[in-house]
């Protein structure tokens, strides 16, 4: 009796057993990718901890941080002295002109030159005012498929993509603006009588006469000085945690430097 007892708690005990794992077997596939999808954490930069991001997260993350860059870059150089004051983007005087002011120093117009290298700044701080549209335009229209390329590349990468992507219209929509600031400071009333004086003098002496482009001039360096002061910004993003303003910032600049 005793053994035929133990010989059904065996058949039991098996049927239990085998019960068990038909139910277990199907759900190791699912553990298993959960089990991945919880481990899997790699983020862009190598970090083990961080989310992972997705590219569409890398791309709008990098449009976010040129677009704060810029209302920043903007905010600093639109105002007096925002480039006049600033020896990095500072506005010299034309190097096509160099002779033109060396000239101009000699016959005693000195007070004549520091006017136009002020008022070439003040037209660049003029028109400065109205780059913030020109470029957050230009950065929505970019189409960015190495994002995590430019992400990952260090300082100033987005902003030299955006530079080499967007340059050429930009020259072309801010040329408008710059010459109504040139008009607006009245640059010309200061450069030209020092232009005509001097190509009037160059006629006896066979040298070249000044033909400057002030409008080309002023458009390019202003251009020029913004992208100085966007990448600025943009490095102050990937290095400094309290300038990532937004969440979508701190998660893709954070995954980067973490």
């Amino acid at each position: 009796m005793f053994d035929k007892n133990r010989k059904e708690m065996k058949k039991v005990l098996q049927i239990v057993l085998l019960s068990g794992f038909i139910f277990v077997a199907p759900s190791c596939d699912v553990l298993s990718d959960t089990a991945n999808t919880v481990l899997d954490t790699t983020s862009t930069g190598g970090n083990e901890s961080a989310p992972k991001l997705t590219n569409q997260e890398v791309v709008s993350g990098l449009k976010e941080a040129l677009t704060v860059g810029i209302r920043n870059a903007v905010d600093v150089t639109s105002v007096t002295d925002g480039f006049m004051g600033n020896q990095q983007i500072k506005l010299p005087f034309p190097p096509s002109a160099e002779r033109m002011k060396e000239k101009a120093l000699e016959w005693g117009l000195d007070g004549q030159v520091d006017k136009i290298v002020t008022t070439l700044n003040r037209a660049a701080e003029d028109a400065a005012k109205e780059a913030t549209p020109i470029f957050i335009d230009a950065i929505k229209n970019m189409s960015v498929q190495d994002g995590f390329a430019i992400l990952n590349d260090g300082e100033g990468a987005a902003t030299d993509f955006l530079r080499k992507k967007t340059t050429a219209q930009l020259v072309e929509a801010f040329s408008p603006k710059v010459q109504e600031s040139i008009e607006k400071v009245k640059l010309t009333e200061y450069w030209n009588p020092v232009m005509t004086k001097y190509n009037q003098a160059v006629k006896f002496t066979g040298g070249d006469p000044v033909n400057t482009d002030l409008n080309e001039y002023v458009t390019e360096k202003a251009i020029d000085g913004l992208f100085i002061m966007v990448e600025k910004e943009e490095n102050k993003i990937r290095k400094d945690p309290a300038a990532r303003v937004t969440d979508l910032l701190t998660k893709v600049f954070g995954s980067v430097n973490n």
